[in-house]
Order: structure tokens, then sequence, then C-alpha cells
């Protein structure tokens, strides 16, 4: 299945994989919510996602493919790389992820690897996975209280990050977003967003 909002792009890719010999195209999506509902319909073997789509996005849509039927496989085939949009995205159970300029062969031996079980990303995309995989946050190590998702959100909410922007980043509902602020706030804890700057400022030996 392709899943992507992009109606020229979708037919590049449909003319790939139709020309490859082992492969059927069974469904088209052209948003997150269609993708969702054609995965629970037709249970493709790989689909193929965007990430940014209207009505939902290609990181909510993964998550509901994966809960609804775990025996896909997603490969998100997208422009972004940056490192919100990529953890973001793995998080979902995602087996691989590569970039839109991606050429042919690049793309069918991605899928292949994915329907195979296997993990698979581009050259760019796992420099930035192992950079952000090592990169030190030693100065959350400070609020041992909170779990890893939790610090993740207090280090959005400490780069001035809006609760939209933040679940952009992070792939969540706004709801979701919004419990964990509380829950951070709540842990630290600080009375609003403002006090829990302040006291990530001062982990880094800040004022």
């Amino acid at each position: 299945m392709i899943a992507d909002d992009h109606p020229m792009y979708r037919k590049g890719v449909r003319t790939i994989l139709e020309t490859a010999g082992d492969m059927d195209v069974v469904a088209e999506a052209t948003n997150g919510a269609e993708a969702v509902q054609r995965c629970e319909e037709l249970k493709p073997d790989v689909a193929l996602v965007d990430i940014r789509m209207p009505e939902m996005n290609g990181v909510e849509a993964a998550r509901r493919m994966k809960e609804r039927h775990p025996g896909v496989q997603i490969l998100f085939l997208t422009m972004h790389q940056d490192d919100a949009s990529v953890m973001a995205a793995m998080r979902t159970g995602a087996r691989g992820y590569i970039l839109k300029d991606a050429d042919r062969d690049e793309i069918l031996r991605a899928i292949r690897a994915v329907a195979a079980g296997e993990a698979i990303f581009s050259g760019e995309v796992a420099t930035r996975m192992i950079d952000y995989a090592t990169r030190p946050f030693t100065h959350l190590d400070a609020f041992p209280q909170l779990t890893a998702r939790e610090k993740e959100v207090l280090h959005w909410i400490a780069e001035g990050a809006s609760n939209a922007q933040i679940g952009e980043r992070m792939g969540l509902s706004s709801k979701t977003v919004s419990n964990y602020v509380t829950i951070v706030l709540n842990k630290l804890p600080a009375a609003d967003r403002s006090e829990a700057i302040r006291l990530v400022e001062k982990s880094k030996g800040g004022w």
C-alpha cells in the first residue's frame, strides 16, 4: 500500500513497484486516516507511508496500523530527516525509513528488506539516528523521577516548544502531550512551564 498525499509521487512509486515483478500494489491512500482504513480492509504486507499527510499524519497512522494489524511492515518514504521526525516514526514499530530522493533500486531493496522483517535506513537517516541516540542529555539525569519519554517532553518544553509542536515532533496527539506536560510538571514539581524551564537551566549549571 502506498500512503502519500501527492498524486504524482504515488503514481511514480506505483509504476516502480508494478514493474518490479514480485510486488502488487493493493491500495493507495491520500491521507493518514484513509491509510488506516485501507490497511484494515486489505491487510497489505508492506505499507509505504509519508510523514506529512492531511487528516492524520503518517506517524499516527503507522501507530494505528501496527496496533490493529501487527503483521504489516511499515516503511517510511518521506522527505523529512530531522531528528524528531525520524525518532517519532521509529517508535511506531516501523522497520525502515528512507528519503524520497532514493532511486528505484533503493526503494525496491528497502521494500524487500522490511517485507523480510529486516530493518533498513537511508545513509543520512542512519547517521542521524546514531547521533541522536548517543547525544548526551546528562542534565536531564537530574530528574530521575521522570521516564525517558517524560524527559523528552521536558526537553522540548525547555526548547520553548508549544504542545502542538511537541506533538508534531514526537508523533503524539495534543491530548497525549497535554497529559505528559501535566505529569512532568507534577513530578518536578513545577508550577508552570516557565518554572520547569528554570529547573532545566539549573541542571545545566545555568541560572
